[in-house]
């Protein structure tokens, strides 16, 4: 039970420690996240410092292999010259060593010299040479004999410099290397001072004999203490160059591609006053190299640019003034005709049957004339900028009302209804009615004339925050293809060039309804689908000139065939999709569902 318990309280300290360490690693990569992404958008968008960046990197990593080269080469050549100096002092010593113990070996009077005196006479004579240079060091060795008067194994005790401990200097390995083969043996070691440090050594050793013929070991120790100084003097010199090299091919690297990215960043601020209508801006140019000439390429385009969008601005205004002339002056002619017109069609009574006809058509098409003529008046007051709102807090749903009444016949000979959702809450903001009325009758009006007879609903909407209305027209009928959602507000676009109107449209009426939400600071927008239907959504501020952040009613509606099946995907995955309904029940025309933050009925589709 203790054994649990303890395992438990370790398991929650655990726990509780990351838990604990999470919000710090959190604050850490939030702190460190702004530096290094504000690094990568540098990286991202300045190919001057990429240049020099991997200069910089590419010149490091040369520089590097050849100072591990060269100071593989060096160093190889200190080690042979040392190997070779080592191995001539070293062999010159054993000669005097040998030399040594021959003349001591008969001193005249028939009694030889004590051979522990003269090894340490003849240690300190080699070692006197060689002060700083090399250490030498005598060992005893496993073959030698016992001293004259001893019983036992003694050996002699070991000799060598004042700066070199020589039993921990010389290696076991070395000891009986020596011991087996009496040739010249070398090896790289370490020296141990008295003092307790060490220092990387070469030592050569060979076994001898003393004046009295016991065998003994000898050792010269050189050490690297000067080639180590030479090493690290080159190492010094071939990072100092490095550097230097490095910081020069990275200013080399910074000169040669300002040269080259100068002019395009020069040439991407002219391209972006350019973009900005500042046609009269060019490149600075000078030289006759690459960069000159596509300067001068660059100042020849936006010449011709600015000539080309002179003439285009020069024959938009001609066109504009002479759609507004000529709308201007029909309308003389046309309010004669227009009286004319009126006497034959009231006294077409009177008329044979032929004739009484051409005057109902000339009634009808003289109507029609008016219309197209008022549009391309107000298209020509758009183009002008001479168009003004006249905006007043006005209740949507009168406008609506309006236009659904108006609609009415159309829609009855058709064979659908008009449906309207949404409208038991009052929808209040500051519009133009009449533009207002326009746009909503041409939405309308097109969603009856492409309904094929199915019912057509009229949603509204006022957003949560109080700053945004909307009204969204959606009919059921052929719809939109895609990519026509884009061009269906262009002035004389038609879906089907081939479909008869019966209602006798110009072509500009989407087109009208676009500048007319615009001008309150809306957006007017559409969306279909092939077989599907179409929707066109009108946003508009609660209050004129406010920003539009969003818009309290879908443009795409939930009852289309891709929400249908997404729904259906999720909630259903095993069941067959549902088809999207064909005609949308009745509230009364007056929206009794209530009003809901989407725009929708009680249940949330529409029926």
């Amino acid at each position: 039970m203790p054994a649990r318990l303890w395992r438990h309280g370790s398991r929650l300290l655990t726990e509780g420690a990351a838990t604990g360490a999470q919000p710090a690693i959190r604050i850490f990569g939030r702190w460190a996240r702004g530096p290094l992404l504000s690094v990568m958008r540098l990286w991202r968008r300045n190919i001057q410092l990429r240049v020099v960046a991997s200069t910089l990197l590419l010149s490091l990593a040369v520089v590097m292999v050849l100072g591990v080269v060269v100071m593989g080469q060096v160093r190889n050549g200190l080690l042979e010259s040392k190997r070779q100096t080592a191995q001539s002092q070293a062999e010159g010593g054993f000669s005097v060593a040998l030399d040594l113990a021959a003349d001591a070996a008969d001193t005249g009077n028939g009694q030889p010299i004590d051979s522990r005196n003269w090894l340490n006479s003849t240690v300190l004579q080699l070692a006197s040479g060689g002060q700083g240079v090399y250490s030498v060091v005598a060992l005893s060795s496993e073959l030698s004999k016992p001293f004259p008067g001893e019983s036992d194994l003694t050996r002699w005790a070991p000799r060598g410099s004042q700066d070199v401990q020589p039993t921990q200097s010389i290696s076991a390995e070395m000891r009986e290397a020596l011991d087996r083969d009496p040739a010249t043996h070398r090896q790289y070691g370490t020296i141990v001072r008295p003092d307790g440090q060490t220092e990387k050594a070469l030592v050569v050793g060979r076994r001898l004999t003393d004046n009295q013929g016991n065998p003994y070991q000898l050792y010269y120790l050189f050490p690297f203490a000067q080639e180590e100084k030479s090493l690290s003097l080159v190492a010094g010199t071939i990072a100092t160059a490095g550097v230097f090299l490095v910081a020069l091919l990275g200013a080399i690297a910074w000169l040669v591609v300002r040269q080259v990215v100068t002019p395009v960043r020069m040439a991407a601020r002219i391209a972006e006053r350019l973009a900005a209508g500042r046609l009269q801006e060019r490149m600075k140019v000078s030289g006759e190299d690459d960069i000159a000439r596509l300067g001068e390429s660059f100042n020849k385009m936006a010449r011709n640019l600015q000539l080309k969008i002179q003439q285009m601005e020069e024959l938009s205004r001609m066109q504009r003034r002479f759609v507004s002339d000529v709308s201007h002056e029909l309308r003389t002619p046309l309010t004669t005709v227009r009286m004319a017109a009126d006497v034959i069609h009231e006294a077409r009574t009177g008329f044979d049957p032929a004739t009484a006809r051409s005057a109902e058509l000339l009634l009808s098409q003289l109507d029609r004339f008016e219309s197209l003529l008022a549009d391309l008046l107000e298209i020509s007051r758009f183009d002008a900028g001479a168009a003004q709102l006249e905006a007043e807090p006005t209740d949507l749903r009168d406008v609506v009302k309006r236009v659904v009444e108006g609609a009415e016949p159309l829609a009855e000979r058709k064979g659908g209804r008009l449906l309207v959702r949404g409208a038991s809450r009052p929808v209040v903001a500051e519009v133009d009615p009449r533009r207002i009325e326009r746009v909503l009758r041409n939405l309308v009006v097109n969603a009856i004339e492409h309904g094929e007879g199915r019912d057509v609903v009229v949603r509204l909407a006022a957003g949560r925050d109080g700053r945004a209305v909307a009204v969204a027209v959606r009919d059921y009928g052929i719809g939109l293809r895609p990519g026509d959602a884009e061009r269906v507000f262009s002035r004389f676009w038609r879906a089907d060039p081939a479909r008869a109107r019966t209602t006798g449209g110009t072509g500009l009426g989407l087109s009208i309804s676009v500048e007319d939400a615009h001008l309150h600071g809306g957006r007017l927008e559409a969306w279909g689908e092939p077989g599907g239907g179409a929707q066109f959504r009108l946003t508009l501020p609660r209050t004129a000139g406010d920003p539009l952040r969003g818009s309290p009613l879908p443009l795409e509606p939930r009852d289309s065939r891709a929400g249908l099946e997404r729904r259906a995907a999720r909630e259903l995955p095993s069941q067959q999709v549902p088809q999207p309904p064909v005609a949308v029940a009745a509230d009364g025309g007056g929206g009794q569902d209530g009003h809901r933050g989407d725009g929708y009925g009680s249940d949330g589709n529409a029926r």
